[in-house]
């Protein structure tokens, strides 16, 4: 009976021996097919397969690893994270798993759906086991920058050049990093690299133009900000900047003429650019003479954000334009057209004007009083200055007039504006030969004098 019971157990222990050898002998040969079959593309069938190995051993990474690629096969990056994730929990890389390959996948999967800090980590350990291997540190400076540690990604930019000087990406971001900072001419070399070996990065061209443009090399600036406006994501920005540019240059009517492109290119009146394009055209228009436009572009801005720069502020200003015909004569006016409009209100005044030059947004003269006996009274020549502004006159303003009219040896000042002069200005002019003339009786020596 002992014997039996022997005989009976050593059957079975070798039953069970025989059935573990024969599976580890199979087992292969079947995780070799779910690689026959991601290699065949077809995903369905890897995936059918590789979670058959995964429920007989849930602790098994290989199986879980090629499950994961045969998600990724099927354009299911979700599930094939999940499997990936647990290959790193188990984390047992014996050779039958190729390491350097699975984590630039997790890395790469851990990017797609925004886990910066796991991809980090990733791209940290890809250095240690591949530390000449460029793209790493650049994609390791790329995750440094989007947690604003600029210092760290510089670093590994840096290191990405010294290994691979013609990586363009890595001299494109450098330099956005060193333009941030200020440093523009360093920034400026960096920026220009990346264009040599990459010629399609648009927004390098953007980014020189703003320093050719800080340097005063605007007509640098205007090729470069040509080129940034072919990318669809920097045309509106660049027409501005062209427009911009033009204004500095004076300009005008290009700076017009490329701002109205920029408007031509958005679509949603409320974004930030559009409203600047609109708030460049009215100062342009207002430069121009051309307020009734400039107030079009200033109500477009006021109807989005009231509180926009100084929109609110200048269609107060301006609101006495649409209420007298004499003021808007007075602001729109061409120059030889207001040069005239001067002359007679100055006559309305009581002045015969003996010299006249015209200047920025007015006109100075030299008048003497009209009328009187020569003989009984020497006429005193006076300077009379006609500003024609919306904003308030200032007392540096007031006190320019003041010295002109010291160094030409005049006797007397005054000063007719189409706006209202600050307390300090009035102040000044108190205690000095100083009249002021505001946009109230402007209006009453305009009805006299038109």
């Amino acid at each position: 009976m002992g014997l039996v019971i022997v005989i009976i157990v050593l059957g079975a222990g070798i039953g069970i021996s025989t059935f573990y050898i024969v599976r580890n002998l199979f087992t292969p040969k079947k995780i070799a097919r779910v690689e026959q079959l991601l290699k065949q593309n077809k995903p369905s069938a890897a995936v059918k397969a590789a979670k058959q190995h995964v429920a007989r051993d849930t602790r098994n990474p290989e199986a879980h690893y090629l499950l994961g690629r045969a998600y990724l096969l099927d354009s299911k990056p979700e599930l094939a994270l999940m499997e990936f994730r647990t290959v790193n929990q188990i984390g047992q890389f014996d050779g039958t798993i190729p390491e350097v390959q699975f984590r630039r996948q997790i890395a790469d999967l851990y990017t797609r759906f925004n886990q910066p800090d796991e991809a980090l980590k990733e791209y940290l350990l890809l250095i240690q086991k591949e530390p000449d291997t460029a793209d790493h540190y650049y994609k390791a400076g790329l995750l440094f920058e989007e947690r604003n540690k600029a210092t760290k990604a510089v670093n590994y930019y840096r290191k990405t050049i010294q290994l691979q000087p013609g990586h363009g990406m890595a001299h494109l971001h450098l330099g956005f990093i060193l333009y941030r900072a200020k440093r523009h001419n360093e920034a400026l070399e960096y920026l220009q690299k990346a264009l040599r070996f990459q010629p399609e990065h648009y927004e390098a061209y953007f980014y020189i133009g703003r320093i050719q443009k800080e340097n005063k090399d605007y007509a640098a600036a205007l090729q470069s900000f040509e080129w940034s406006a072919k990318a669809p994501e920097f045309r509106t920005k660049s027409l501005i900047e062209r427009g911009t540019s033009f204004m500095e240059m004076n300009n005008l009517d290009r700076a017009v003429s490329e701002l109205e492109r920029a408007i031509n290119t958005v679509k949603n009146a409320e974004e930030g650019d559009i409203l600047w394009t609109h708030y460049f055209l009215a100062t342009c228009y207002e430069r121009q003479r051309k307020i009734e436009r400039a107030i079009e572009h200033w109500e477009s801005v006021y109807r989005v954000k009231p509180g926009f720069q100084d929109v609110a502020e200048k269609l107060s200003q301006y609101q006495d334009l649409r209420q007298d015909d004499h003021i808007k004569d007075f602001l729109t006016a061409s120059q030889p057209e207001f040069r005239s409009m001067c002359e007679r209100v100055a006559a309305v005044m009581g002045y015969t004007v003996q010299s006249i030059e015209d200047q920025e947004n007015g006109i100075q003269m030299i008048a003497v009083e009209s009328g009187g006996n020569w003989r009984t009274n020497k006429k005193q020549p006076r300077l009379i200055q006609f500003i024609r502004v919306a904003e308030v006159i200032d007392e540096a303003t007031v006190r320019g007039i003041h010295e002109t009219m010291r160094t030409q040896n005049l006797s007397r000042t005054i000063i007719v504006c189409s706006s209202t002069y600050s307390r300090m200005a009035m102040d000044f002019s108190e205690s000095r030969p100083i009249e002021l003339y505001n946009k109230d009786k402007l209006q009453s020596f305009l009805k006299q004098a038109l």
